[in-house]
């Protein structure tokens, strides 16, 4: 089953003409034919789409959030800041198919009566810019952008705006601070940006993925969308797949897929013959999986009650000579770097666990220092104004419990005890 990566393989796909000639823009001309902004937000909302960002919210439902007759205008931002660790899927859609993007963007601003869009890009995808500030001047060229779109009626502008590389702009409201002109500093919710967003207006803020799927449910309809994957898990994910698999990449498939699956039979499974012993289900900041729960199907439930989350869905796998104190260590040496600092919790913690961490690896941990991290982890979640705390604590926390003893050993040893790979 593949929905967003279907014509990836056509050459010269990111050309307007190329993407028309395989009925791009079809779902847009739909749109405006044949449906109000709210039967949008409904088809939306019986299709079952979550966001593919990260929290996995129902789509439709926020978009019914927005209010209406506020007399402001209201935005969409597209957030295009992939910069979750182990998580590269988004760039495969900016780059190989912009206009799917360009698609699902108009469609969803047309439902939310937004006339002025905006797609924040992570600044070290210099390329992807490129290809969608050319896919932009081919849109308003042909009409999909602009004034009275196809003879609708209907106005909007979109602007692609380059961030500078930070973490915390992939969170929503530091995206807004940073699209604004300010520090990338996340706000205190609530108010929420559905209400009060960007320049005090109503914004909606969707990832990548998530609007790449609005032409195809335009397209072929709520009811073929919602019978793909489960109740609750619709539709398909792209899942980054990195680490010790044999063929690493972006898999698209329905969220009915194992783990166990998806790195043995679509990855080739775990490279040199090696054994797993851990998978990241949903980029860096989720509590670890041990090889265990190698059964779990990978959908936002199922993954939840396997105790971590989907995420992202940037999975990195990890065989038997990985040393967990060395890649947890180097995990949140990324979150102590890219804290804002706002928050005491997350200023100060983060840089403590490194800390604590880089003295274990190099064999001068402490007696109770394991008890001290738990602790420390313990303290650091839910008490920040945005989660990049807890994105530091979870991991921290559930590999200490999952692999306490390897751990340990690096204490009462003073060495690595993983034989390294060969």
């Amino acid at each position: 089953m593949k929905i967003l990566t279907k014509n990836m393989h056509v050459p010269n796909l990111r050309e307007i003409g190329v993407y028309e000639s395989l009925g791009g823009y079809q779902g847009l001309r739909k749109s405006l034919r044949d449906c109000k902004p709210n039967d949008i937000i409904e088809i939306v909302k019986k299709s079952g789409l979550r966001g593919r960002g990260g929290a996995g919210f129902p789509t439709g439902v926020k978009w019914g959030f927005v209010p209406k007759n506020t007399g402001k205008p209201i935005y969409l931002c597209v957030n295009a800041d992939e910069s979750e660790p182990g998580t590269f899927k988004d760039r495969l859609v900016i780059e190989k198919d912009p206009h799917l993007l360009l698609e699902g963007t108009i469609i969803s601003a047309y439902a939310l009566d937004c006339h002025l869009a905006f797609i924040y890009i992570r600044g070290e995808f210099s390329y992807g810019a490129t290809v969608l500030e050319k896919a932009i001047e081919e849109a308003y060229s042909k009409g999909y952008l602009g004034k009275n779109i196809l003879g609708s009626g209907y106005d909007l502008d979109l602007i692609l705006h380059r961030g500078a590389g930070a973490y915390i702009c992939g969170e929503e409201t530091a995206l807004l601070e940073s699209l604004e002109g300010k520090r990338g500093h996340p706000r205190l919710k609530p108010p929420f940006p559905a209400v009060v967003g960007l320049y005090r207006c109503p914004t909606v803020i969707n990832n990548v993925e998530t609007l790449a799927n609005v032409p195809h449910i335009i397209n072929n309809g709520p009811e073929w969308y919602a019978a793909i994957g489960v109740e609750r898990n619709t539709g398909t994910r792209l899942y980054a797949v990195s680490g010790h698999v044999n063929k690493p990449g972006v898999y698209e498939l329905p969220m009915t897929v194992t783990l166990r699956e998806l790195i043995y039979d679509h990855c080739g499974g775990i490279r040199n013959g090696r054994r797993l012993k851990a998978v990241i289900p949903g980029g860096s900041s989720v509590p670890i999986l041990t090889a265990d729960r190698v059964d779990t199907r990978m959908d936002y439930d199922s993954v939840a009650k396997a105790g971590s989350m989907l995420g992202s869905a940037g999975v990195v796998v990890m065989d038997e000579s990985t040393c967990m104190v060395k890649a947890v260590r180097r995990i949140t040496r990324f979150y102590a770097e890219e804290s804002c600092g706002q928050c005491t919790q997350c200023r100060e913690g983060t840089e403590w666990l490194y800390q604590i961490l880089t003295r274990i690896e190099h064999g001068r941990g402490r007696a109770g220092e394991l008890e001290i991290l738990l602790d420390l982890c313990t303290q650091m979640k839910g008490r920040t104004i945005c989660p990049l705390s807890d994105a530091a604590a979870m991991p921290v926390e559930s590999y200490i419990k999952s692999f306490y003893d390897e751990f340990a050993a690096h204490i009462t040893q003073q060495r690595c005890v993983i034989l390294p790979a060969a």
